[in-house]
């Protein structure tokens, strides 16, 4: 069974030496402003669809409760 504790320290460390190789200093900047607009857009949209979600839900609600032919 491995340690966590001492071997994600040397995986991490190479992970990054390997991205560093792959895609050079110049594009690396470059590299992480996109992975934060990507998470931003993400987040973005998980909320919008939760807010959606709920207002189909009450609205779901209400038409079970006005709706006779269902009684």
């Amino acid at each position: 069974m491995f340690i966590l504790g001492e071997i994600i320290g040397w995986e991490f460390l190479l992970v990054l030496a390997l991205i560093a190789l792959l895609f050079g200093s110049s594009k690396l900047p470059k590299l992480a402003r996109s992975m934060g607009q990507a998470k931003s857009e993400l987040e973005k949209g998980m909320r919008e669809g939760a807010d959606k979600s709920e207002g189909v839900d009450k609205s779901q609600g209400a038409d079970k409760k006005d709706d006779p032919a269902e009684s």
